[in-house]
């Protein structure tokens, strides 16, 4: 069994409620840029970088005045909809008391990360935080877990990374780590399963029970 030193949490839809405000910010810049909105294909692409999503949708063309637009919506938007998950603080707070190490690892940029993160009073919990900005290669690529894992001068081995889309697990997997896959995101149990992560859990409390009993 291994030593659990590091604990590693996607941002989106793990630890954050911001789905609901990721979501209208798209429609709301789909709309201005006429873009079909089509059966909500953009959801599935949330958990990569919003480059590659607006390249995707916006054409190459477009792509930056798109993301200018997208972000500009956000921010008017972040604070009515920002939220944490019930359960994530307590969460967070009893393995900061274990000594664990925590760290985000996320495919959004740097400067929407820690407005989250500083609006929720999170950022002194975390000894690492990769964001978009930070790696050349991002999720499902290990790189985001490794650079986080390379910072905290932690094995692979005595990690855990927790997430709750396809890329997360991919790119934990990857990495080495340990991976749970929780369902209250951006994907649904059946699709997690498909992953293989390593855990599935379908709520904070769940997961804080893992933490709990699982003598690593």
């Amino acid at each position: 069994m291994m030593a659990l030193k590091a604990a590693l949490f996607d941002l989106d839809g793990t630890l954050l409620d911001s789905l609901p405000l990721i979501t209208s910010t798209f429609q709301k810049a789909f709309k201005q840029f006429n873009i079909p909105w089509g059966n909500g294909d953009v959801v599935k692409w949330i958990g990569r970088p919003l480059v590659e999503i607006a390249r995707h949708f916006a054409g190459n063309e477009r792509w930056e005045e798109f993301i200018n637009l997208y972000q500009s919506i956000y921010a008017v938007d972040h604070d009515c909809y920002t939220r944490l998950y019930p359960g994530a603080i307590e969460t967070l707070a009893g393995l900061k008391q274990e000594e664990v190490h925590l760290g985000i690892v996320t495919s959004k940029r740097r400067p929407a990360t820690m407005r989250s993160l500083e609006f929720l009073r999170l950022t002194d919990l975390f000894n690492v935080i990769i964001t978009a900005n930070d790696v050349a290669r991002h999720k499902p690529d290990p790189e985001p877990v490794l650079k986080a894992l390379e910072i905290l001068d932690i094995s692979p081995d005595n990690a855990v990374f927790v997430g709750d889309s396809p890329f997360d697990i991919a790119s934990g997997k990857r990495a080495g780590v340990y991976t749970v896959g929780v369902t209250w995101g951006m994907a649904d149990s059946e699709e997690l399963k498909r992953c293989k992560p390593d855990e599935l859990l379908d709520d904070w409390k769940g997961l804080h029970n893992f933490f709990i009993t699982n003598k690593f």
